[in-house]
């Protein structure tokens, strides 16, 4: 071989190296600094001219409350393994997020876990599991999770080292 052609090699396997280096340093990057960006408020549309907002009928109104439970329903989300082994967290209607980002309900410090890695929260009765882009997945059993689905009670949730499971 010719001296040009072992040279366009070296050079070829050098750029195909950095961008190697490029796109782990960005993984990287984004996994460790992740941060959950506020969605713009939506734009209030004005009042038509003469009529007046209801507001009387929004300040006497009573504050909802939250549905109770329906009977058999879980009642708390239990890590059964991992390093908080043992902790409960009591379920609401608000959504609960895993990760390594200390905004999240669950805060794991484990090297497979992302910064938003995983998303529960109540739909139709049921609580529903959504993996949020995870560099390594959510497994609900045994299967890994390509969708949303709905968590069984006693069914493990795997994320990262941790093990999730809803109890009643």
């Amino acid at each position: 071989m010719s001296e040009l052609t072992l040279k366009l090699i070296q050079i070829g396997f050098l750029a195909l190296l950095w961008l190697l280096v490029l796109f782990v340093v960005t993984t990287m990057r984004s996994d460790l600094f992740s941060r959950r960006r506020a969605k713009a408020p939506k734009p209030v549309k004005p009042a038509k001219p003469g009529k007046a907002p209801k507001v009387e009928a929004a300040a006497t109104a009573k504050p909802a409350k939250p549905p109770k439970p329906r009977r058999g329903a879980p009642r708390h989300l239990c890590v059964t393994g991992g390093s908080h082994e043992g902790t409960m967290i009591e379920l609401g209607a608000t959504p609960i997020t895993v990760g390594r980002a200390p905004e999240n309900t669950v805060v794991l410090d484990d090297d497979y876990v992302s910064g938003r890695h995983a998303r529960l929260y109540p739909h139709e009765g049921a609580w529903v599991v959504e993996d949020l882009g995870s560099t390594n997945g959510t497994y609900l059993g045994k299967s890994r999770l390509s969708a949303p689905m709905a968590i069984p009670p006693g069914t493990p949730v795997r994320i990262g080292k941790t093990l999730l499971e809803l109890r009643k």
